[in-house]
């Protein structure tokens, strides 16, 4: 009788751990709406500079399915058996310069100027089982003028009276931009629901961006786990459910120190199809190509920052510190800052 106790308390248990997580999943958001910018002016230090990856503005707008997928994301893959997958289209605009953006001269000793313009899908599925997640991006857009890198940056410098960029006419011509961005973690050890490390790599391949990257990812602090789901990172499970049991809140730090192998990169050599036009000779061969910094193959980075999630708001900051993209040119810092909406 003893024993049958003692099983039948622990089967009670055990249903309503698992009835508490069904519960908390199910009553996770639906939508998150994320808003996303990456600017070099926004820096912990307070040293902002306007050069090199100098501005990134992105909008995501992800969501969950209650029926099977159909089209192209039935080919997506998934992290298995009970995963939590979350779908995302999203739009980016993303600018390099050179240091001095008054002159109207080509820098061939400094970043170039060159923006991007893409729409991205994404599916982001996670285990929480086996606790490992598999993140897939699709990437679609255009390289040069019809970007609209240069009217947006001069648009926002008028509009903050800063320094009027005058080299954009030296920036890479249009070309097409497809690529496919593979991402996979999985976890490495924990402390309950208050340290996570999580090892992850990806593969980027296609005609924006071509390489590999390796890093740990660390969270410290009062969060839901990270493989519970793309949402649960930023919104709080429960929050319209009157719940003790349910956090209604998170606050926690991210240190993600990486390393990437980069084998081609358009945003810094120009499009596949039309290349750099700096480099080319003249047309009667009597002009030799202008100097140009090649590629660095490694590139290291230092990320690290703070979410802060209430209910379905959210707000993360986050400093890169980055090495020199290219051959001989200098190390960079850009801030970002991300407002989620969830409902």
């Amino acid at each position: 009788m003893k024993h049958f106790l003692r099983w039948t308390i622990i089967f009670m248990v055990i249903a309503c751990d698992a009835g508490e997580t069904l519960f908390a999943q199910e009553d996770a958001p639906n939508l998150l709406l994320r808003i996303y910018e990456d600017n070099d002016f926004i820096n912990a230090f307070g040293v902002g500079t306007d050069d090199a990856y100098t501005n990134g503005t992105r909008i995501d707008l992800f969501y969950t399915k209650k029926h099977p997928s159909r089209g192209i994301d039935r080919f997506l893959p998934t992290a298995g058996t009970g995963s939590i997958n979350t779908y995302g289209w999203g739009f980016m605009q993303l600018m390099f310069t050179p240091d001095d953006i008054t002159r109207s001269d080509y820098q061939p000793n400094d970043y170039p100027y060159s923006g991007a313009l893409i729409a991205t899908h994404t599916l982001y599925s996670y285990n929480p089982v086996k606790k490992f997640d598999w993140q897939t991006e699709l990437v679609a857009g255009v390289i040069g003028p019809a970007s609209l890198a240069a009217e947006t940056q001069a648009f926002v410098h008028k509009l903050i009276h800063y320094y009027k960029p005058m080299g954009w006419p030296h920036q890479f011509k249009n070309d097409l931009l497809i690529n496919i961005n593979m991402t996979g973690e999985k976890e490495l050890a924990s402390v309950g629901q208050a340290l996570e490390i999580i090892g992850g790599s990806q593969v980027f391949l296609g005609t924006m961006l071509n390489g590999i990257a390796f890093y740990p990812l660390i969270r410290i602090g009062k969060m839901t786990p990270y493989f519970h789901g793309y949402m649960t990172q930023y919104s709080s499970p429960g929050s319209s459910v009157k719940s003790r049991h349910i956090k209604k809140w998170q606050a926690y730090f991210m240190l993600k120190p990486e390393a990437q192998l980069i084998f081609t990169n358009a945003l810094l050599e120009g499009g596949m199809f039309t290349g750099n036009p700096n480099l080319k000779t003249g047309h009667k061969g009597d002009r030799p190509p202008l100097p140009y910094h090649g590629l660095e193959r490694w590139v290291y980075s230092l990320n690290y920052g703070a979410v802060v999630s209430s209910g379905n708001f959210s707000i993360s900051f986050m400093q890169s510190t980055s090495s020199a993209m290219m051959k001989g040119l200098y190390c960079h810092d850009v801030g970002n800052i991300s407002l989620y909406f969830a409902w």
